[in-house]
C-alpha cells in the first residue's frame, strides 16, 4: 500500500563527525540562523567569523569525540534512528512512511521535503522540542516556508507546534524520573534544567518560558514534590547577554555549598541526550557541583526512544494522519 502520509520528526542536529572540520560546518549555519541569534548582522558576523567559528570548534570537537567514542556516532543521531524505526513498526499499518530531519545538517528539511513530495499527499512536521521557542521552532517553519515560495504547487504539510501539554508527555517524563529514583534511589534534591534563550526574546513575546515553567509546574505536581525538593533553571547560555535565569551552573554550585550530597538533573527540553545533556550535564556541571562539596550529580536520561516517548509522538500526530486518510 501507498503510504498517504510521511511523518518527519524534527530534530536540531548535529556534526557529522567530531573534527573541528565538521563542528564548523555545523555551527556555522546555526549560529548564522537570525532566529538563535538577534543581533544586527555586520556585528555578529565578525563576532561568527572573526572569534566563534575560527576558536571554538576545537574544544567542542573533543566534547564529541568522548560521545562518538561512546556511542560510535552522536547519540542524537542514534536516538533519532531509533525513534524513526519504532514510530515506523507501530504506523506501518497506518498508511505512514516515518523519517527524520535536522533544521542544521544532515538530512536537511528540504532535501527530506523533496524526497517525499511525490510519494505521499500529505506530510506531517513533529518538531522534537516539547515546548514552543522561536530560537528552535520557528527555524523549521522559516526553512518550510522559503521552500513554498519556490514551488507553484505547495506542499500539505502540517506543523504540530508544541506538545508541552500533551497528557502523554507529562506521563512519559514524570515515569522518566521515577524510573530513575527505582533504580538509583532518589537524590536529595532535583534540578529542571531547561535549554535557555536570551531574556530580551521572552521581553519581545516569545512563550517559551512560560511553557516551561508550566511543564514544570506540571511535573513536580506529577512527582508529588513540596517546593524545597526542586529548582527550575536553564542552562547552555551563551555570551554576555542575559539569558533565562536563574542559570543551572550556577543552581549546582549553591546546592553543593547548601550541603546537598545527591542532586539528581532531568533536562524537560531536550527529547534526546545529546552534548548538552551528556557532556555540559553530566560532566561540567557535575564538577562544578562536586567542587563545592557536593557527592554526585546524577543525570536523568532523556525520554529517547523509550516506549512512553513513542506512544505521545503517535498520540500527538494520528490527528493530522488520520485526516490524511479521510481525504
Amino acid at each position: 500500500m501507498k503510504p498517504h502520509t510521511a511523518l518527519l520528526i524534527c530534530n536540531l542536529g548535529t556534526p557529522e563527525a567530531p573534527t573541528k572540520q565538521s563542528v564548523r560546518a555545523f555551527l556555522k549555519p546555526f549560529l548564522s540562523d537570525p532566529r538563535v541569534v538577534e543581533v544586527p548582522r555586520p556585528l555578529w558576523w565578525c563576532i561568527l567569523n572573526g572569534i566563534i567559528l575560527p576558536f571554538r570548534p576545537k574544544s567542542i570537537a573533543k566534547n564529541y569525540q568522548v560521545l562518538f567514542d561512546q556511542y560510535g556516532e552522536s547519540p542524537l543521531r542514534l536516538y533519532t534512528q531509533s525513534q524513526v524505526k519504532k514510530l515506523s513498526l507501530c504506523l506501518k499499518d497506518k498508511g505512514v512512511v516515518v523519517d527524520y530531519a535536522f533544521t542544521y545538517g544532515n538530512p536537511s528539511i528540504e532535501h527530506q521535503l523533496n524526497k517525499y513530495q511525490d510519494l505521499v499527499e500529505n506530510i506531517v512536521i513533529l518538531p522534537l522540542y516539547p515546548q514552543y521557542s522561536c530560537a528552535t521552532t520557528s527555524s523549521i517553519y522559516d526553512q518550510i516556508s522559503r521552500l513554498q515560495l519556490r514551488q507553484r504547487e505547495c506542499l500539505d504539510i502540517h506543523i504540530i507546534k508544541d506538545y508541552y501539554r500533551n497528557s502523554l508527555y507529562r506521563k512519559a517524563l514524570a515515569n522518566s524520573v521515577k524510573d530513575f529514583w527505582e533504580k538509583a534511589n532518589k537524590g536529595d534534591h532535583l534540578v529542571i534544567s531547561f535549554h535557555g534563550v536570551p531574556e530580551r526574546y521572552r521581553e519581545k513575546g516569545d512563550p517559551y518560558y512560560q511553557q516551561c515553567v508550566e511543564t514544570a509546574k506540571h511535573l513536580v505536581a506529577d512527582l508529588g514534590l513540596s517546593s524545597d525538593e526542586y529548582t527550575v533553571s536553564f542552562q547552555s547560555r551563551l555570551g554576555r547577554a542575559k539569558w533565562l535565569m536563574p542559570y543551572t551552573d550556577e543552581v549546582v554550585k549553591s546546592l553543593g555549598v547548601a550541603n546537598k550530597k545527591i542532586v539528581d538533573v532531568v533536562c524537560p527540553s531536550f527529547s534526546v541526550d545529546c552534548l548538552e545533556t551528556l557532556e555540559e550535564i553530566a560532566v561540567e556541571n557535575k564538577g562544578y557541583f562536586t567542587e563545592k562539596g557536593g557527592e554526585d550529580l546524577r543525570l536523568v536520561p532523556c525520554l529517547n526512544d523509550s516506549d512512553d516517548h513513542i506512544q505521545m509522538m503517535i498520540d500527538r500526530v494520528m490527528p493530522f494522519v488520520d485526516m490524511a486518510a479521510d481525504k
